[in-house]
């Protein structure tokens, strides 16, 4: 028996990183999965590779059109919405720019994918969860959602924003069933962190900063994203599942 055995989800930022993994994953323990993106040839073929249950539509979370119709979409393919992974998310394009750097339209679109995003997925999945009589939502914030960095101030916003929506939430529908949690990745190896990683000073930096000793995988993650959408954690809602690596433990 799989861990999602029965279950419907949606993934957003599902056609790279660590949504597609997610994606994977989640059917390879037996759920149904909508993976959305705004790459299109990407998600198609995520989806293709995971087979007849799996179905990508467009989605920019940024838009709320989008967002009834991903859920739509679910409901009509698969008949039920039970799981929702907030997944998508940018850097922003001065995610490495003091406050001074950062400029008012970088700081729009970074608060758009990444906090406004968040908010309408729930908000949409909320009513088709409890027609479902509940379900797990698991909104991917960052370290940098907990503790603050010395750059890209707009990034932090938003992920800190995650965080606090989601026990926001998470006390709202508590007595519906409808649990929602924050995952907090460290650092990742994902197409988004690759102007990061692949420079091996900056890598070997931060691997010295982390007490496991190396860089995450989407896997890893998936993992922690796979155990919240599971009914292993109903008993856990308005929780941080940190997964780092030990940097916010020092």
């Amino acid at each position: 028996m799989g861990r999602l055995d029965g279950k419907v989800a949606i993934i957003s930022g599902a056609a790279s990183g660590m949504g597609a993994v997610e994606a994977t994953l989640f059917a390879k323990e037996g759920a149904k999965v909508v993976l959305g993106d705004i790459q299109d040839a990407m998600g198609e073929t995520v989806a293709r590779g995971i087979g007849r249950n799996a179905l990508y539509v467009r989605l920019d979370v940024a838009q709320e059109p989008d967002w009834r119709r991903a859920v739509e979409a679910a409901v009509s393919r698969f008949g039920k919405l039970n799981v929702l992974v907030n997944n998508a998310g940018t850097g922003g394009d001065t995610y490495f720019e003091n406050i001074e750097g950062e400029s008012l339209s970088d700081w729009d679109l970074t608060m758009s994918v990444n906090a406004r995003g968040t908010f309408l997925g729930t908000k949409h999945a909320v009513p088709e969860m409890r027609r479902a009589g509940g379900g797990s939502i698991v909104n991917i914030s960052s370290i940098y959602g907990l503790v603050a960095t010395s750059v890209g101030a707009a990034y932090a916003a938003s992920k800190g924003a995650i965080r606090i929506f989601s026990k926001a939430a998470a006390i709202q529908y508590a007595k519906e069933g409808i649990r929602v949690n924050s995952v907090h990745p460290g650092f990742i190896e994902t197409p988004q962190s690759r102007v990061l990683l692949d420079d091996p000073v900056e890598r070997a930096k931060l691997e010295e900063r982390t007490p496991i000793g190396r860089i995450g995988t989407s896997e890893d993650i998936a993992y922690g994203v796979l155990f919240l959408a599971s009914d292993e954690s109903s008993y856990i809602t308005g929780a941080e599942l940190v997964m780092d690596g030990g940097i916010t433990a020092q």
